[in-house]
């Protein structure tokens, strides 16, 4: 099922602050990604999607963005949860470009972050 619940978006402050200091992180343009993993006794995989106010000063555009990065993980994030396991995964997903990209360039960087996720598992 192609649906994006509370339950997989990571909005515990103390969750991202443990992401952002411990996690391992990468760059796929027009992306920076943090991930972080623990073993767990129920597999459970949470995003959370950021769009810097330095590059979009612009509310509207800013949630343009993150409309277009979350449909491309709900659409393809099939490819994580297949690997998952018995382990516990955290990611950001940070929009790192200056321009608004069209969805088919934001959905193959998203397809490539988490290519990369899995290959770091």
């Amino acid at each position: 099922m192609n649906t994006l619940p509370k339950s997989e978006r990571l909005h515990s402050y103390g969750a991202i602050r443990h992401l952002f200091t411990d996690g391992k992180s990468g760059f796929v343009y027009p992306f920076r990604y943090m991930f972080y993993t623990e073993e767990s006794p129920q597999p459970e995989v949470a995003i959370l999607f950021s769009t810097p106010k330095k590059f979009h000063k612009r509310a509207n555009k800013r949630n343009l963005i993150r409309r277009r990065m979350r449909e491309a993980y709900r659409l393809n994030k099939e490819s994580l949860h297949a690997v998952v396991g018995n382990r516990k995964i955290e990611f950001a997903i940070v929009y790192s470009s200056k321009t608004i990209h069209d969805y088919n360039t934001i959905e193959n960087g998203v397809k490539r972050v988490l290519q990369q996720i899995i290959d770091n598992l």
